[in-house]
């Protein structure tokens, strides 16, 4: 699978944007996917997933409440609502997806996803 990300931009803190992660290639029906985010001299970190139908998601504690992760598989498209976003939300946010059964669980592990997506650039004005 093909994943593209888009969406990132510059916004006041307390603002929303939302992502979108477009995929090609195999049935991205059969993907579970998920972001993932990294900032400036900081480790590359989870922020949401979802499972291949959509019905389990998860989510860092950092976001929880806040961000809100849906996927559109008849578009072949992943979201990521922000809201009341933070300056330490400012990161480069990519997506990424794996194969998986239907009764699969999310999973938080970067190690565990087998197609990254490049990724939009968030940034977050105090």
């Amino acid at each position: 699978v093909q994943l593209q990300a888009s969406g990132g931009g510059l916004v006041q803190a307390g603002g929303s944007l939302r992502l979108s992660c477009a995929a090609s290639g195999r049935p991205f029906s059969r993907h579970a996917v998920g972001w993932f985010r990294q900032a400036p001299g900081k480790e590359r970190e989870f922020v949401a997933a979802i499972t291949r139908g959509g019905g389990d998601t998860a989510y860092a504690d950092s976001v929880k409440g806040r961000f809100t992760i849906s996927r559109d598989n008849a578009k072949n498209t992943v979201y990521l609502q922000m809201d009341s976003l933070k300056p330490e939300d400012t990161a480069v946010y990519s997506c990424a997806s794996r194969p998986t059964i239907l009764s699969a669980l999310v999973t938080t592990t970067p190690g565990e996803y087998t197609d990254w997506g490049q990724g939009t650039l968030v940034t977050v004005s105090s």
